[in-house]
């Protein structure tokens, strides 16, 4: 790892409140003391007032800390002038540090750091920018789990039993007097399974998905049964046309709205309906490719007219996909009787009737989501490859095969599992990983 001293802008770049200037490395402590006036001597972990000072033309006036090491983000000396907020009194302590021999730190610099200097794993380290870049609190909770060695404890616990079961496999082979390899491959054939299915079901993918992209919500239905202005009431603003005149919506109108920390991304399509035009029609198919794609579809009826044929189409069309049966338009003298569907939410766009029940189940299809043990796809691709090796050791049991045979599945599958920790793995990965953080992180 790099020994040199590096410098970037630990908050947003633009106008704020505050601009915070992060150093790290072995220089940390003696180019602080060289910008920032009165001169001191540093007490660890306590922020000082003053002047940032460079050839004696002052930048700006500051409060600045320094952690020395080991007890720092980095476990490296660590040194923070916090700034007013703005580019330039930012940009200008940036080129006095750069000036003094410190460099640009790379993307997610500071935080590979704390990785490799051996503060937190590789797990821990994903889950920083995890958190930064959260959109939600599912998301946020899942990341922070993570960040406080969720991941980490799993795997950890994981590659114990999967040591248990090596040293096992090795003492049949070792001391065939005290257990028979026979009695070994059974034992190990037992672990190996059941410690797959406890790696495969740490693995939701359409949870982490959920939780980290949002919840693919559609509204659907024939024309004019109000799917505009639910949209525009679920969301607090006009984000649709609505108008008497069916047909208005032709492509697909998305609006995102937050509910319980999941955030929902919610979907009007065109009125499903035969005869429609050329654009209406290529509407129609996008629609029905949005519903195909959902991770739940609203099917809204105007509750003030009977069914017809389409509204019958649509009920049968849906009936094996995750759904809920939107009543609309309450407010006016009901014809359908909500006891005639399938749980059904009786709704008003106008008057806002039933629409924080709507949300709610709207919601309740993203419970869980974030909730599993493992929720970046990395982790889960490894967790998978580690159950496969482990699945293979299993099968090898049973057919007889030689328990030596199993033991390098097994071993495959410590090695996956080493990976998600970063216990065993290269350059290039971490290459792939840390480059996706922002500067400063």
């Amino acid at each position: 790892m790099d020994q040199d001293t590096i410098a970037a802008l630990a908050t947003a770049h633009g106008e704020g409140g505050i601009a915070i200037v992060r150093v790290s490395g072995q220089d940390a402590e003696a180019l602080l003391s060289r910008l920032f006036v009165p001169a001191r001597a540093w007490e660890s972990h306590r922020m000082y007032y003053g002047h940032i000072v460079d050839g004696g033309e002052p930048l700006d006036e500051c409060m600045a800390v320094l952690f020395r090491a080991p007890r720092s983000y980095t476990r490296e000396d660590v040194a923070e002038i916090h700034l007013h907020g703005g580019s330039w009194a930012a940009q200008s302590v940036l080129n006095a540090l750069y000036r003094l021999g410190a460099r640009p730190a790379g993307p997610g610099e500071f935080t590979r750091r704390a990785f490799l200097n051996g503060r937190v794993d590789l797990s821990r380290a994903e889950a920083v920018m995890a958190l930064i870049s959260a959109e939600g609190g599912r998301a946020a909770r899942a990341a922070l789990r993570q960040l406080e060695g969720g991941v980490s404890g799993f795997v950890r616990s994981a590659q114990a039993d999967l040591i248990a079961l090596l040293s096992g496999a090795a003492a049949a082979i070792d001391y065939p007097e005290e257990i028979t390899l026979e009695e070994a491959a059974s034992d190990l054939e037992a672990g190996a399974r059941k410690l797959a299915d406890k790696l495969e079901a740490a693995c939701d993918e359409r949870g982490a998905r959920i939780a980290d992209q949002g919840l693919e919500a559609v509204l659907c239905g024939r024309p004019n049964v109000g799917k505009s202005s639910l949209l525009n009431a679920l969301a607090r603003q006009e984000r649709a046309i609505v108008t008497d005149i069916p047909g208005t919506t032709r492509d697909i109108i998305r609006a995102d709205v937050m509910l319980d920390g999941l955030r929902v991304h919610f979907a009007d399509t065109a009125g499903l309906r035969e005869g429609a035009d050329a654009i209406e029609r290529i509407g129609v198919d996008r629609a029905r490719q949005a519903i195909a794609g959902a991770d739940v579809v609203l099917a809204v009826f105007n509750a003030s007219l009977p069914l017809d044929e389409e509204d019958k189409q649509l009920l049968e069309d849906t009936k094996d996909v995750p759904r809920i049966i939107v009543l609309n338009q309450c407010d006016k003298e009901m014809v359908l009787n909500p006891a005639d569907f399938d749980d059904p939410v009786v709704v008003s766009a106008q008057t806002g009737a039933g629409l924080r029940d709507l949300e709610k189940r709207v919601a309740a299809f993203g419970a869980g989501a974030g909730e599993s043990a493992l929720t970046q796809q990395r982790h889960m691709l490894l967790a998978r490859e580690a159950a496969s090796s482990l699945r293979a050791a299993a099968d090898a049991c049973a057919r007889g095969e030689a328990v030596d045979l199993a033991v390098i599945d097994l071993q495959d599958a410590l090695a996956a599992l080493g990976r998600i920790t970063g216990e065993q793995v290269d350059d290039k990965m971490i290459d792939e990983i840390f480059e996706r953080f922002c500067v400063g992180k």
